[in-house]
């Protein structure tokens, strides 16, 4: 337990002391200037998941279901919402009681108007905002496990359970002072933890609950347009400035490393990729440039602002080392279909930023350093529970869920509907019209 103690200790001198979620400021004082970053960094976040994050997906699926994609990718991100603001924020960032929820006291953000959140220098419902998108994308990501056979009705329902049962509560344990954070040292600057682990472990059991495509794996599915893939790829690198620059929480020179880190990783990542594809394949892909690049974003997010670009660098390197095999793992060898990679992307690439950060948090590698007491090793090993224990949750709650939400609405489309697309047969419409 003194090991434990130190750790936690620590990692609240952490916090504190990190310009990334506490500013010097006068009590009281709202800076315009923190408060106008947020504000936009919000709205960059919201872009990477309508249209980028749907149109990333959108480009890798067959022609037939791709306005499937969207509508669920929108409907996710709406619902997630309006929950955010009736329960979800409330049930992550409200008054910490035992560390594992919120305290009610903020629901439907009453009570929160004119207040600034904590020591920060930005309003409460400014803090709320940009946490709403983030409550957005999270389950969003998963549809890329299910695209091609997931029923509408089950999605939704899923999703909307899924955010309040799994996101809100492990929010709280990681960035509202609930126990992983206070009692266990786990660090996630920007989602590798609560973002990633959740939605790629979720999306994976999801996946084998849901059983895989017709003609999976002998048939070929090619993406019907890289070049929609591509384009929501790039807003989604564009976005993720926001997402990983926003969580400075300020207007300040850790924004600014964050938004370093993050387009250096990106980019190293997706230059690997290509190399393996020459490699292994004989030709680089345009597909594979993007999901290289998703790769290293989702891979630096968990340490953006507190590593080094060097050290961006071999995050990038690893995110491509490391996801390219695990995608091969998981389809060829293991045969789970994980249609669009979410759990070899995100999810492998967050668990793997965020254990990564242990290492390279140092100060000796560029970090912005261990707490007083903390070492390498403690920091490793508290990660690595906070990944285990997100992982472990996330799987059994997200079982439980789907499961649940199948009694009243049936998890896959029938056959014949999954044969001639969900576009038309889902929402009785075609995403191209070609005659």
């Amino acid at each position: 337990m003194g090991t434990v103690t130190r750790i936690a200790a620590g990692a609240t001198a952490l916090l504190t002391a990190s310009p990334a979620l506490a500013q010097d400021l006068v009590p009281g004082t709202l800076d315009t200037g923190d408060t106008a970053w947020i504000l936009t960094s919000a709205a960059l976040v919201l872009l990477m998941t309508m249209p980028g994050l749907a149109l990333f997906y959108g480009g890798l699926v067959r022609a037939k279901n791709f306005l499937s994609v969207l509508v669920q990718v929108g409907a996710i991100a709406a619902m997630a919402s309006v929950l955010w603001i009736v329960a979800g924020y409330t049930l992550a960032f409200g008054d910490v009681t035992n560390g594992w929820l919120g305290a009610g006291n903020a629901w439907m953000l009453i009570g929160t108007e004119g207040l600034l959140r904590g020591e920060l220098a930005i309003s409460e419902r400014t803090f709320a905002l940009f946490q709403l998108t983030f409550a957005a994308i999270t389950p969003a990501l998963m549809a890329g496990a299910w695209v091609d056979r997931a029923r509408f009705g089950w999605v939704v329902g899923f999703c909307a359970l899924w955010g309040l049962i799994v996101y809100a509560p492990v929010a709280h344990w990681v960035w509202g002072n609930g126990w992983l954070a206070t009692t266990m040292g786990t660090l996630d600057f920007a989602g590798g933890i609560v973002v990633h682990t959740t939605a790629g472990v979720s999306a994976l059991v999801v996946a084998l609950l849901l059983g895989k495509r017709q003609g999976f794996p002998k048939t070929l599915m090619l993406p019907h347009s890289p070049a929609l893939t591509m384009a929501g790829a790039a807003m989604l690198w564009v976005g993720w400035f926001g997402f990983n620059g926003g969580s400075a929480l300020a207007a300040s020179d850790d924004a600014a490393s964050a938004i370093i880190n993050t387009h250096l990783a990106a980019s190293v990542a997706a230059l690997v990729w290509l190399l393996i594809e020459r490699i292994s394949v004989g030709k680089p892909t345009s597909v594979g440039f993007a999901t290289g690049a998703i790769a290293g974003l989702a891979t630096v997010t968990p340490a953006a602002g507190l590593i080094s670009p060097g050290a961006a660098i071999i995050f990038g390197t690893l995110a491509a080392l490391v996801c390219y095999p695990m995608i091969q793992l998981v389809k060829q060898k293991l045969q789970i279909d994980d249609s669009l990679d979410v759990f070899a992307v995100h999810g492998v690439g967050g668990i793997t930023g965020s254990l990564l950060l242990g290492v390279f948090l140092s100060a000796d590698l560029g970090g912005s350093g261990y707490a007083e007491g903390i070492g390498m090793i403690n920091q490793v090993a508290a990660q690595a529970v906070g990944v285990g224990v997100v992982a472990l949750w996330s799987a059994i709650a997200s079982a439980v869920i789907a499961v649940l939400v199948s009694l009243a609405f049936p998890m896959r489309v029938s056959e014949d509907d999954e044969r001639e697309g969900l576009d038309i047969t889902s929402h009785g419409e075609r995403a191209w019209e070609l005659d």
